[in-house]
């Protein structure tokens, strides 16, 4: 029937509609087929069933294979973030310690502007807590933080230090039995290395912290903490009935394991698939690790505000930038303000907001008391106290200057990622008081020349009067300060170790230097005028003052600083010799030297001559400059210490001798003034200026300190002022801020020295007939006058003559 009605249905309609016969025949067929296909029908929908089974089965698997491998994959990126480094940590520049001692002269102003910096807070009893301090003029009272460091340990300790007319008379530590100590002041921070996040932390480990603090966070964010295992439903449930009541995503209802999934590992955005994906992780969290490891990183993860541009992170931090005090130092009423930040940072800040931080506070320590970690009495002493936060302050580099010129240095040790990510300590050479000094002496000094001279004003801040300060320690080569212009914010380029100029008369007296094999202190120069024939043009100098004697002394000649006489005795003895000398003091010259090369036209950093000036205090020793102390890494192991590097250049008795001509540059040269600017101890050094007054020098210095001011335009403009009237005020008022690196001792005479007797008139070995134009001078012990006074030999002939006369003449 089935090919019957096959072929049937092939028939042309118009056959089976036109027979009579047809029709019933047709109807039977088909009826008979009828039947067939209803069987077939529950045939195929049996087959639909069983496909779809099979299709669902088949996505069932494939979903739980994607979710497995989805969790896999999911696990695995876990486990590559938690076998590095959980946390970018800045590195830290830090300062050099600060000592004081029985004797020791202080700047009071600068020494509380530093204890400020360093966190101690004034009090009006006797400090009993950590960062506490009280300052009068008879006595500073301190409270010393912890500090440790390779070359530093600090012991929380309360210190005496006795003053008297702002010196230190006598230091007593309660942690010492004798008197007479020191006292170390611990580093400042200078400066963090952040990475793209700009985040501030200080990891903290659990097993530190009191139990008051960590019940206060599981009082704010999850008290049933240690009992659930990542997920509380009940919390949960409340989150979507919030949801469901606002028609928003907003209440998460998350657990502490939770919310360090989602802040650790993904981003903030509030969706179902980040949800899902927090769940995930959140069990992976809380099968891997035990609570305590889990509140641990949360602890050390969670935000807590801005200082500024950068992220406050972990509680370590937050009890810093808060309370100035470790973590592990936070009282119960401290701990409850900490916890209450969480929710909501910026709306809860003591800073900002102190009203409603009380209200959080309290809020937070009702919480504890419900959850029975705290007591009736407890609650109520507690709540009786006030908020009172450290003072707030933004995050601000110092010496911005000197942090640039750090950071070249850095960069040829570490990368910038290992910089921003390892936690660094890296101890520098600088003293905060000594950069604070002179970043405050050029800005007092620039805007002096300004008032006193409108001329150098500008309107374009770019173009302003500008300057740079180089202090070091001669003997070791630290740099104490480094100031590369007047204001960072405006211009970037440090001056210090940048700008290329001409020292102009500041280079003279290494062109002396050059001469002392041949002439000595005594020695008369010709300061007459005299032309040059350079590249076939002819060049004649000229004196700064025309009166100028045409003789003078070696002596004189480099106080008062003459030119003509410079010139004459650098081209008699040989340019070359001038080349040489500089070139071993590290300094740039041409090979083929020129005449007015004596006068300073080469061109110098002032780092290269302020390190240049360093041999002679430095008893003929050349430093290296260094800024690097030592680098720490967050295990306490040195990765990179710096020492001394020096370099024999003179002999001690010719760097003595130096620095003897240049006291007289100051006792009654170019730069005798500083006795006016208030300067009365020993000082030598020397001042430069430059054609048209372009460039302003002075470097001067004491047995302890080499200081270098520079001022100009960088557009080489005209200062219409010379170094003794622009940059030796400068110097005066940086030098007077430092009585702790001055006293009224000088350098010690070394062996090859030699004091005469001359003639002041001729240099020569004075004898009865130069009185009374005899002086004492030093000399070289190989180079040495050795002939007696040609120019008054006469005259002593004619006083032999008389002194026979009135012999003879009683006789008669």
């Amino acid at each position: 029937m089935a090919k019957i009605q096959y072929k049937m249905m092939q028939m042309p309609v118009a056959l089976i509609l036109g027979s009579q016969v047809a029709y019933p025949y047709r109807f039977v067929v088909i009826r008979s087929g009828m039947k067939k296909s209803v069987k077939n029908k529950k045939n195929r929908v049996r087959r639909f069933f069983g496909l779809l089974v099979i299709v669902c089965l088949f996505f069932l698997g494939g979903a739980a294979v994607v979710s497995v491998l989805y969790l896999a994959n999911l696990a695995e990126g876990m486990d590559k973030r938690f076998a590095g480094r959980l946390w970018d940590i800045p590195s830290k520049i830090y300062s050099d310690i600060t000592l004081l001692y029985p004797g020791q002269a202080l700047n009071p102003p600068l020494l509380l502007e530093k204890l400020d910096r360093l966190g101690y807070r004034p009090v009006s009893g006797s400090p009993s807590k950590p960062g506490e301090m009280r300052f009068s003029k008879t006595a500073l009272e301190i409270y010393l933080h912890e500090f440790h460091s390779p070359f530093h340990e600090q012991k929380s300790a309360s210190v005496w230090v006795g003053l008297k007319d702002s010196r230190v008379t006598s230091i007593t530590r309660s942690d010492m039995d004798t008197k007479g100590a020191i006292l170390e002041l611990e580093p400042e921070v200078l400066m963090l290395y952040f990475g793209p996040d700009r985040e501030r932390r200080q990891l903290v480990s659990i097993g530190q912290l009191p139990r008051h603090l960590l019940h206060a966070v599981m009082a704010a964010e999850d008290h049933g903490f240690y009992d659930h295992h990542g997920v509380e439903i009940s919390g949960i449930l409340r989150a979507v009935l919030m949801n469901l009541k606002e028609l928003e995503f907003n209440q998460g209802g998350s657990t502490i394991t939770q919310q360090l999934a989602k802040n650790y590992f993904l981003t903030p955005e509030r969706t179902l698939s980040r949800k899902f994906k927090e769940f995930l992780i959140t069990g992976i969290l809380e099968y891997r690790f035990d609570k305590d490891t889990i509140l641990e990183m949360y602890l050390n993860e969670i935000y807590f505000g801005q200082e500024g541009s950068v992220s406050i992170n972990g509680i370590g931090e937050a009890a810093r930038f808060f309370f100035d005090k470790s973590a592990k130092d936070l009282s119960v009423s401290e701990s409850a303000v900490i916890a209450g930040l969480i929710k909501a940072p910026n709306l809860f800040s003591p800073h900002r907001n102190p009203e409603r931080c009380l209200g959080r506070r309290n809020d937070m320590l009702d919480a504890m008391h419900k959850n029975g970690w705290l007591s009736d009495e407890s609650l109520e002493k507690e709540k009786a106290k006030p908020v009172k936060p450290t003072e707030y302050r933004d995050y601000r580099q110092q010496a911005p200057y000197f942090m640039d010129y750090l950071t070249g240095q850095l960069a040829t040790l570490y990368s910038r990622e290992v910089l921003s990510s390892e936690g660094l300590s890296i101890f520098t050479t600088i003293d905060t008081e000594v950069q604070a000094a002179a970043e405050k002496a050029l800005k007092r000094g620039l805007e002096r020349m300004e008032a006193a001279n409108p001329s150098l004003k500008r309107k374009n801040p770019g173009e302003s009067l500008q300057g740079a300060v180089i202090v070091m320690q001669p003997k070791t080569g630290y740099i104490l300060a480094m100031v590369g212009g007047r204001d960072y914010g405006m211009s970037q380029f440090n001056r210090a170790t940048q700008a290329r100029r001409q020292p102009g008369s500041a280079f003279k007296p290494f062109v002396y230097l050059a001469a002392l094999d041949k002439y000595t202190p005594a020695s008369m120069l010709s300061n007459s005028p005299r032309t040059f024939m350079v590249n076939g043009k002819p060049w004649t100098p000229k004196n700064y003052y025309a009166q100028a004697d045409p003789v003078l002394s070696f002596r004189r000649a480099l106080a008062q600083s003459q030119n003509l006489a410079t010139v004459n005795m650098a081209y008699d003895m040989g340019l070359e010799k001038v080349s040489k000398i500089a070139k071993i003091f590290h300094l740039s010259v041409p090979d083929d030297p020129y005449p007015s090369m004596a006068l300073g036209t080469i061109e110098v950093d002032p780092l290269s001559l302020a390190r240049a000036y360093c041999v002679f205090p430095g008893d003929g020793v050349l430093p290296f400059p260094l800024s690097i102390r030592e680098v720490v890494n967050t295990d306490g192991k040195t990765l990179e210490s710096r020492h001394a590097e020096i370099e024999r250049l003179i002999s001690p008795a010719k760097a003595y001798m130096m620095s003897d001509l240049m006291r007289d540059v100051v006792r009654e040269g170019t730069a005798k003034s500083l006795k006016q600017l208030g300067v009365d101890w020993p000082v030598a050094g020397k001042t430069g200026t430059t054609n048209d007054a372009q460039d302003a020098w002075f470097v001067g210095y004491t047995p302890n300190l080499v200081a270098l001011v520079w001022v100009g335009f960088d557009d080489n403009d005209s200062l219409h002022a010379t170094g003794a009237t622009a940059a030796l005020p400068i110097w005066a008022d940086l030098m007077k801020a430092l009585p702790q690196y001055v006293s009224g001792e000088w350098l010690s005479m070394p062996s090859g020295i030699e004091k005469l007797s001359v003639c002041a008139d001729s240099g020569e070995i004075a004898k009865e007939g130069c009185c009374p134009r005899v002086r004492e001078e030093i000399f070289l012990f190989e180079n040495q006058p050795e002939t007696l006074c040609r120019e008054h030999e006469c005259s002593s002939q004619l006083e032999k003559v008389i002194d026979g006369i009135k012999k003879i003449l009683p006789s008669f």
